[in-house]
């Protein structure tokens, strides 16, 4: 089964949104690298991110067969707070035909989530938050902590973060 690791960037009303797919937690085998271009997207709405990122995300997963996916990892929340309100990752979860579990890896602390894992990697003292959907969020952290590379981030979410930001 693959993993898929999607992130977007935004340059005025154009967003570009990457897929890296790839075969293994501990290590950097990407499979292959999806890219979607869209134009005029949506405005940030505060409280409703996902109506913004949520079109992007869709439209670089449509490349993808879903059916071979165990994982979608986005940047971000899965679900915001301790009783379940709603983050893209959820969102997404939902929009999924077939259902693909998603995990959302965050670097900053959301109203003091309590439903989200405090993952520490490498020498860093600042955790990344783990949460998830269609999977035990301690195993979903479990996977981010074992990702390959020696810092915070995993080398693979670097990479991707990397690539939605070049032109």
């Amino acid at each position: 089964m693959l993993k898929a690791a999607v992130d977007v960037f935004y340059r005025g009303e154009t967003a570009k949104a990457v897929c890296l797919l790839f075969n293994h937690w501990q290590v950097e085998d990407v499979v292959s690298i999806h890219t979607a271009v869209l134009s005029q997207v949506a405005v940030y709405e505060p409280g409703a991110f996902y109506k913004r990122e949520l079109p992007c995300l869709l439209a670089v997963l449509q490349q993808v067969d879903l059916s071979l996916l165990d994982a979608v990892i986005i940047d971000g929340y899965v679900f915001l707070d301790s009783e379940g309100k709603k983050g893209l990752g959820a969102h997404l979860y939902e929009a999924l035909m077939p259902k693909v579990p998603v995990i959302g890896v965050a670097k900053t602390s959301f109203y003091q989530n309590r439903s989200a894992v405090q993952v520490y990697r490498g020498k860093s003292k600042s955790p990344l938050f783990v949460t998830a959907v269609g999977m035990d969020v301690n195993d979903a952290a479990f996977c981010i902590e074992v990702m390959s590379g020696g810092y915070r981030m995993p080398t693979m979410l670097q990479w991707l973060d990397r690539l939605t930001k070049e032109a």
